[in-house]
Order: structure tokens, then C-alpha cells, then sequence
């Protein structure tokens, strides 16, 4: 996928399914905001990822896991998308994260992602 390309949804699945962390990178717009809801992290201070360089390093942490990712529910609009990532550790943890991205010019600006962990 070159820069002028733009947020295919049949690309992002194979690039979630295959943890290919670089695919997944170059979704995302350079001043992107990405905030993670979860139990450590709730919605009245969420994690804010700040800037494609450190969304790149996030997505390369997740994406080093063995683990198992299956991308589900997709819905596309005309400038945003939401999607469910199933997730499965070796161990047999689970998680499941339903994320949903406003696009500008194709790319991924802001994304709220709520998951939820097997404890």
C-alpha cells in the first residue's frame, strides 16, 4: 500500500488477521489520535496514542503477541468505518475489542477502540 492509497476495508482485515503491524501503520494519518477504553483505562481518562509514530509503536506491540486475531462486523461509511477484533492469546486468554475510525482523505484520524480481557 503506497501513501496515496487509502482505508480499504478487505486490506485492513488481512492486515489485523496476519499482525502485519507495517500494513496496519499505514492506515493511519501522521497526526492520528487513537484512545483505548478498558478496565484500566476508563471512558472519563481513556488511553490517548498521540501521532502515527506512536500509534506505530503500539500496533507493532500488539501485533508481536502469538496470538490469533479474526476482524469481524464491519461496517463502512463514507467517512467511517467500525469494526470487532476477536482476539485469542496461545494460553487461551481472550479479547475483544470493537473499534470505530473517522477517515479524512482516506486515512485513519481518530480511533476509539473500547476492549474487553478474559480475567
Amino acid at each position: 500500500m503506497t501513501a496515496r492509497e487509502t482505508v480499504n476495508i478487505d486490506t485492513l482485515r488481512r492486515a489485523h488477521e496476519q499482525r502485519n503491524a507495517n500494513l496496519l501503520i499505514s492506515f493511519y494519518a501522521d497526526d492520528a489520535l487513537m484512545q483505548i477504553v478498558d478496565r484500566n483505562h476508563p471512558p472519563s481518562a481513556p488511553r490517548e496514542l498521540c501521532g502515527k509514530e506512536t500509534i506505530a509503536t503500539f500496533l507493532h506491540d500488539v501485533c508481536d503477541h502469538d496470538m490469533t486475531h479474526k476482524m469481524m462486523g464491519e461496517v463502512v461509511g463514507k467517512d467511517r468505518l467500525s469494526f470487532q477484533i476477536a482476539c485469542q492469546y496461545a494460553s487461551g486468554e481472550r479479547v475483544l475489542a470493537a473499534s470505530t475510525c473517522d477517515l479524512k482523505d482516506g486515512k485513519i484520524v481518530r480511533e476509539v477502540t473500547v476492549q474487553a480481557w478474559d480475567e
